[in-house]
């Protein structure tokens, strides 16, 4: 009988630990505007091809190239960049007041801001969002939505929108469609696929939009919100944000080597993209290409954003034991606010003093909101919600047994 060697587990290669380089080999990237332009009604097999590429727009110098490019007026742009200063300047500031102990966790989108903002612009009324912890950027676009609030939901102060019910980051909004955020692992896909089909059950025009981090499409709902997603056709974007790492380990762990997070949609007949998540013009174009696909009825598409997680994973991570502090610099797409800045100046419709401008401006937003949310009570100070609040709106009469523990209280 033949001799064969002993069976091996394959185990992907760490390749960002501290001192070793993480090795970006495996991201093709495509030329801006090289890559092909599909009709909205191309069957899901006609997108295959560009599951394994990466769509473009900006190209090195700021020019907006090829047939993805958008027309549209420069004011939404403009728009668009001060929507990803301001995305920062609210991270940044939060991470601040959490060290001060203001609130107990918070987690930031630096590097990662033109994903979210770019969608929300794609966007229309009535449409859900159904987010993880790292787009904040869909509510923050919107002139609308009250910081304020955002903020005394991280400090689960007494003017919480969420009554202290809901750990910092994990906002909720029905008036701006952005559905309860939850801490389980892509249970928001199966539930944007749901509402999906709801809506077009209805007859109605809006589409639901989920959104997933690279490692949690290892998890079973993901599969399952695809194949439901396939087979009804239901009216969703299936949005897989690859930003290389997961808490702890590289994207190669949930599958990413070898191949792409797109091809999984392709493997379930659904139409695919893969896209330059740090290019808000791609962003926005990939985002009206797959909206304008559900809306006539042609089905989801999964769209897999190649971006990059420039800060911890949370503000209780701690990058440097299993990734190299240069690793970000190594990253080839770059920085999405420098690419978008550099492009309106490209166009003669953007300065440097204009941008510093702006800078300022959104810096005193978000310090004016922070004050006034500090004003309703912080984590460090005490003034939280009431814990008489956990037995309210649970059930239409309270039964005895929770009765009783709430005179146990005393609240």
């Amino acid at each position: 009988m033949p001799q064969h060697e002993p069976l091996r587990l394959h185990v992907p290669e760490p390749t960002g630990r501290p001192g070793h380089d993480t090795d970006f080999s495996y991201l093709p990237i495509s030329a801006a505007g090289t890559v092909r332009r599909p009709p909205v009604d191309a069957l899901p097999t006609q997108t295959s091809d560009l599951a394994f590429t990466l769509i473009r727009v900006l190209d090195e110098t700021g020019q907006a190239v090829g047939p993805w490019a958008p027309k549209v007026d420069l004011d939404l742009w403009r728009r668009g960049l001060r929507a990803m200063m301001k995305t920062r300047a609210f991270d940044t500031r939060m991470v601040i007041a959490q060290r001060q102990k203001k609130m107990s966790f918070y987690m930031q989108c630096l590097g990662e801001e033109a994903i979210a903002t770019a969608h929300a612009f794609a966007l229309s009324e009535g449409d859900m969002c159904f987010p993880t912890y790292r787009q904040q950027g869909l509510l923050l676009s919107r002139e609308d939505v009250s910081m304020v609030d955002m903020i005394c939901q991280l400090f689960s102060n007494e003017h919480d929108p969420l009554k202290g019910r809901q750990l910092p980051v994990m906002y909720s909004s029905k008036k701006h469609g952005f559905f309860s955020i939850s801490g389980n692992l892509a249970t928001q896909v199966i539930q944007a696929v749901g509402w999906a089909m709801a809506s077009a059950i209805k007859g109605d025009t809006k589409v639901a939009s989920s959104w997933i981090g690279d490692g949690a499409t290892a998890e079973a709902d993901f599969h399952t919100g695809l194949t439901f997603a396939h087979v009804y056709r239901a009216p969703v974007i299936l949005n897989v944000v690859n930003n290389q790492w997961a808490i702890s380990t590289f994207q190669a762990i949930a599958g990413g080597e070898g191949t792409t997070f797109a091809a999984r949609g392709v493997g379930n007949g659904i139409a695919s993209l893969r896209v330059d998540g740090n290019d808000f013009l791609a962003v926005y174009a990939a985002s009206q290409w797959a909206l304008e696909r559900a809306r006539s009825n042609l089905g989801p598409t999964l769209i897999e954003w190649v971006t990059y997680r420039a800060g911890p994973h949370s503000t209780s991570d701690d990058p440097t034991k299993y990734r190299p502090a240069s690793d970000v610099k190594r990253f080839p797409l770059g920085d999405p606010i420098a690419r978008l800045k550099q492009h309106l100046i490209t166009l003669g419709a953007w300065s440097d003093a204009e941008h510093d401008a702006m800078q300022k401006e959104v810096d005193a937003l978000v310090l004016a909101a922070l004050k006034e949310a500090e004003s309703y009570g912080t984590l460090a100070d005490g003034h939280m919600q009431s814990p008489a609040e956990m037995f309210e709106d649970v059930y239409k009469e309270l039964p005895e047994h929770l009765r009783r523990q709430r005179q146990e209280l005393g609240v």
